[in-house]
């Protein structure tokens, strides 16, 4: 894969293709700390392992 795809997202074994929840990376001072909890810890991505693994190879 390669290596910009890697950073981003994390493949499980049962092939379930994983990232980073959206809105955390600045500006955390205005956010509530609800909505920081909620953001916490992965999301699943509605895509197929196989199809990722494709588009990185080209």
């Amino acid at each position: 894969m390669k290596n910009t795809v890697e950073k981003r997202i994390r493949i499980t074994k049962n092939g379930k293709v994983l990232r980073r929840a959206m809105g955390l990376g600045h500006f955390r001072a205005k956010k509530k700390s609800k909505e920081m909890n909620r953001k916490s810890g992965m999301r699943e991505l509605v895509t197929e392992a196989k199809n990722i693994q494709k588009y990185a190879s080209h």
